[in-house]
């Protein structure tokens, strides 16, 4: 599975890609994504959480997603995919959201990917990756979006046009934690303001793309 990206990065770094423990948080728009592309990158132990289940307004973007699976949990259909591209991926499915009972179960892991919607567990994961030397990397806005070059990695103070990173900076700062954060959103201005849900397939894959990239990247480059 491994020769074509042998072929690009060499032997040893598909090794250690191999060998690296992920935590994913959240499998939809962005996270399912990420994970796929973790996968096929060569990571082979990764823990996904997730508390939600497929509804039909996941079809525009979700990847995981299908008219067969409305109403299952996430956590179970992208255990069930991934284990189709590799068998040998060690693979656990927690059908559950991070919160701060649960935070101390992802201290055996080397990156933790932030692809959740949930302020709390977004600030939990932050500090928790700092106090504990853990990488992380967080997705923050791409809704109301559809121009997929916008989507950059930026560190979470230089963020422009994201009212989740807004929040997120603000609770981060009363929390007196640094803000140094490499996160994934889409830097343009939103298309509307107005309260509706609204998504497109584009910036999310691209974020979870993104994701994936800075984990694989930052593993070959040390």
């Amino acid at each position: 599975m491994d020769e074509k990206l042998i072929s690009l990065i060499g032997e040893k770094n598909v090794e250690k890609i191999n060998k690296t423990r992920v935590v994913l948080v959240g499998v939809g728009g962005v996270g399912g994504f990420a994970l796929e592309a973790l996968i096929r990158s060569g990571i082979n132990n990764i823990t996904i959480y997730d508390d939600d289940k497929f509804v039909l307004s996941n079809l525009n973007r979700q990847l995981f997603s299908n008219t067969n699976n409305i109403g299952h949990y996430k956590v179970k259909e992208a255990t069930k995919r991934i284990k189709s591209i590799n068998p040998e991926v060690k693979i656990k499915g927690i059908n559950d959201k991070i919160t701060k009972d649960n935070i101390n179960s992802l201290a055996y892991c080397d990156y933790i990917i932030d692809a959740c919607d949930d302020i709390e567990a977004k600030v939990a994961l932050i500090k928790y990756a700092k106090e504990n030397n853990i990488k992380i990397i967080s997705a923050l806005g791409t809704g109301k979006r559809l121009n997929p070059t916008s989507v950059v990695i930026a560190k979470l103070e230089e963020t422009q046009n994201d009212a989740l990173a807004k929040k997120l900076r603000s609770v981060l700062r009363k929390e007196e934690i640094d803000l140094d954060v490499p996160v994934v959103y889409a830097s343009d201005v939103p298309l509307n303001n107005d309260a509706s849900v609204a998504s497109s397939i584009f910036p999310p894959a691209v974020a979870g793309l993104y994701l994936a990239y800075y984990v694989i990247n930052d593993i070959i480059k040390e």
